[in-house]
């Protein structure tokens, strides 16, 4: 059996295919709206494609290799990979606290002369290729407490291991693709239940004292037990970065600044316009009739690579589509969450929108996979 058969190309949903290249120019103006000058004129004047602009074009020229790769790789291999994969993620993610500090955490290895790269993002996904692979061999003891532990552990190291980069956002993402991925394979029902639970309260708290309704400063000596210091200061309803996003969203009004025009997050009043704030730098540029627009293209996706494990010819396949697409979900919700001052600011990107060489990258192997899937949809 080949790994890579081109003729599966031939049977890619072609709308995934434009709804990502869609966020990809998105991205790509984003990019080119950042620059350094401080006369507005200036600044419209300036080429269209920047070297940021440009930079990212080539982390998409890559992920689109990548994706075609993934899509004519016939995902079936990963079951006899999966293993390997999860090893060589685990000693990339333990070598990271072998490597020197980096804003005084431990994310990236540096190619020298060449980019960074995050182990953590690919973690993720291979995390989904790990589960998928035992919890389809597991399929008739899935009830088991046996199964659901260690289906745990398979999740548990390397969300311990990312959370003491420390990333917390990265290893947040985990929690609700195991969730969901342990409610599709049929796992044992209290674990199930309690994660759920565990999830809901955790959105709930987090929730009330982003918006006030619970008392920041009341709060804050009994979280502060469970929590650092530093890490409780990102629930603080004041925090400038929540400010911020918020303030650019309502600058923008309901049609936007326009073009090259956002003076706020121009200005630098907005911190990670590029990162994780991308969301309200296009609300500033574009207005509310743009978010509605970046949404609906969100909707569509997320649509499609739902309705990938619908299609799916086998357990493997659906378990593997659904572990892909609730990534995806995540990505997105926890950064819209963030910007929206519901969630903590916990540097979860914005998939294909936000620059970034590591997560474009991923995230197109993840839809390439997904399109693997589904144009293997009719194989008996």
């Amino acid at each position: 059996m080949k790994l890579f058969e081109l003729k599966y190309l031939r049977r890619i949903d072609l709308r995934v295919l434009c709804v990502t290249l869609g966020l990809m120019v998105i991205s790509i103006i984003v990019m080119s709206e950042a620059h350094s000058l401080n006369n507005i004129e200036e600044i419209i004047d300036e080429p269209f494609w920047t070297p940021l602009a440009l930079s990212q074009l080539k982390w998409f020229g890559m992920g689109l290799v990548v994706y075609l790769l993934s899509a004519s790789f016939d995902y079936n291999k990963l079951r006899e990979w999966a293993w390997i994969l999860y090893v060589v993620m685990l000693f990339a993610l333990v070598g990271l606290f072998f490597t020197s500090e980096s804003h005084n955490v431990h994310r990236w290895y540096r190619i020298p002369g060449l980019f960074y790269v995050q182990p953590s993002e690919l973690a993720k996904l291979i995390v989904v290729i790990a589960l998928s692979w035992y919890l389809e061999k597991q399929k008739n003891n899935s009830y088991h407490i046996s199964t659901a532990f260690y289906a745990g552990i398979i999740v548990g190291i390397p969300f311990l291991l990312i959370l003491l980069q420390p990333d917390l956002g990265s290893a947040l993402v985990l929690y609700p693709i195991a969730l969901v991925m342990f409610y599709f394979a049929g796992l044992y029902s209290p674990l199930v239940k309690l994660m759920t639970a565990g999830l809901l309260a955790g959105v709930i708290i987090f929730s009330s004292i982003l918006t006030g309704i619970v008392s920041y400063e009341k709060i804050k000596p009994v979280a502060t037990i469970f929590m650092k210091e530093y890490q409780y200061q990102r629930l603080d309803p004041d925090d400038y970065h929540h400010k911020s996003a918020a303030s650019a969203i309502s600058i923008g009004g309901l049609t936007g600044r326009g073009w090259r025009r956002g003076d706020y997050t121009s200005g630098g009043w907005l911190p990670a316009s590029q990162t994780d704030s991308v969301f309200p730098n296009w609300g500033e540029h574009y207005g509310f009739f743009g978010l509605v627009f970046l949404l609906l293209i969100f909707y569509i996706l997320l649509h499609l690579s739902f309705k990938v494990s619908t299609v799916a010819k086998d357990h493997f396949g659906q378990l593997l589509s659904t572990g892909v697409a609730v990534y995806l979900a995540m990505h997105i919700l926890i950064n819209i969450g963030m910007m929206c001052g519901m969630l903590p600011i916990t540097g979860v990107p914005l998939i294909l929108v936000t620059y970034g060489g590591s997560s474009s990258i991923v995230t197109m192997g993840a839809l390439g996979i997904l399109q693997s899937v589904y144009s293997r949809r009719f194989m008996f």
